[in-house]
């Protein structure tokens, strides 16, 4: 009977060790330090990053395969966020910026998460506070979905007190190379030196020399 008894401690710590590992794992490769890893082992076989059928800020369907070619820095965000997204943007505009002639060789995304209140011309409006060359993508609740799978990334509707609601999600700028693979993520902790460092080793290391 003992044996038993023993038997069955033991699975229920196998399940609640499966359970930590399965809600842990967003967090390994967006905001935690395997992410981090990737950049300094070169592109990951990690499967983040994947189809996608979206809108631009400036009414066009685009889809993954038009932004193959260049690598690709990509946050996901919505335009009413109070801190996190435009302090986010701000900093990717610093790093264009700092990138000088470089930075037209990636692709810059703003992938909104908020279906509802994110059209292309409330992104456009939006991002006319950053770079230029940063692109805002929208879509319906079916088309963000299916990104926000492809990225792995967290995002969920939240109601407020007194109506209306915000969205809560992830926090991490993903790196993809030329040919759509996952190559790491920058955390929005980092600072402007962590962070150029990473992108131009995503750019071959020619980046600003």
């Amino acid at each position: 009977m003992l044996r038993w008894v023993r038997r069955a401690a033991w699975g229920a710590v196998g399940v609640l060790g499966f359970l930590v590992l399965a809600t842990s794992a967003g967090w390994l490769v967006t905001d935690g330090p395997l992410g981090d890893r990737r950049v300094a082992s070169g592109p990951a076989s990690l499967p983040i990053g994947g189809p996608f059928s979206l809108t631009d800020h400036r009414g066009r369907a685009v889809t993954e395969a038009d932004f193959r070619g260049r690598p690709m820095a990509v946050f996901f965000g919505f335009t009413h966020c109070p801190d996190v997204c435009p302090t986010t943007l701000g900093e990717m505009t610093a790093l264009i910026e700092a990138l000088g002639p470089d930075a037209v060789r990636l692709h810059w995304l703003f992938v909104s998460v908020d279906w509802e209140r994110d059209t292309p011309e409330a992104l456009a409006g939006y991002l006319e506070a950053f770079d230029r060359r940063i692109l805002g993508l929208s879509g319906s609740e079916a088309q963000v979905a299916e990104a926000a799978r492809a990225f792995r990334v967290y995002y969920r509707r939240v109601p407020v007190e007194g109506g209306g609601y915000t969205m809560d999600h992830s926090a991490s700028v993903f790196m993809l190379d030329g040919a759509g693979r996952f190559a790491g993520t920058i955390d929005n902790k980092e600072g402007e030196g962590v962070a150029l460092q990473k992108l131009r080793l995503l750019l071959g290391g020619r980046a600003g020399g």
